[in-house]
């Protein structure tokens, strides 16, 4: 086991062998963010952007989950937490520049960016859901409750986990 340390300082315990998974799905989504990339440098640069500047939201939703998880890259989970949060607003831009890029040009460059650009988010969504499945959850702790054994008896510890084993309300002793 190793311990990863997130941003916010909270300790989270890898096994060595998830650990190496996860950096695996990291290098896999910087991959994907590559493509983002290319993505928004086509949108920068094309001509059809003076005239509908409103395709240039998702070059800059592109830009910002990029430089959101581009200092994350070393620890995986604090990445795909942050990946996580940026989903949705990649995928609400992509709808955007899907319905914007048909107005602003017919031409494949632009319909293939719109395809692209939904992709991304598909791709980093089956690629969070990889990394969730690995990375541990935290424990809830166990909490032990006080009951009575009898009616006039003292009071005992009774665990969670012992309250399933109680019978089901309506049920008598004689059923």
């Amino acid at each position: 086991m190793h311990s990863g340390s997130s941003p916010s300082g909270s300790e989270v315990a890898v096994d060595v062998g998830i650990s190496d998974q996860l950096t695996r799905l990291v290098l896999r989504s910087q991959n994907v963010m590559a493509h983002a990339w290319m993505i928004r440098t086509f949108i920068k640069h094309s001509d059809e952007v003076e005239d509908f500047p409103e395709l240039n939201e998702m070059a800059r939703t592109i830009f910002d989950a990029f430089r959101a998880v581009e200092t994350q890259v070393n620890d995986p989970v604090a990445y795909f937490k942050t990946v996580r949060k940026k989903i949705g607003k990649l995928r609400s831009a992509a709808e955007q520049f899907e319905k914007d890029a048909w107005h602003a040009s017919t031409h494949t460059n632009f319909q293939q960016a719109a395809i692209a650009s939904k992709f991304l988010g598909e791709q980093l969504q089956e690629l969070v859901e990889q990394a969730e499945r690995l990375i541990p959850r935290p424990v809830a702790p166990k909490f032990v409750l006080p009951v009575k054994s009898s009616a006039s008896g003292p009071l005992t510890q009774q665990s969670e986990s012992d309250n399933s084993a109680d019978s089901n309300p309506g049920e008598t002793a004689e059923s």
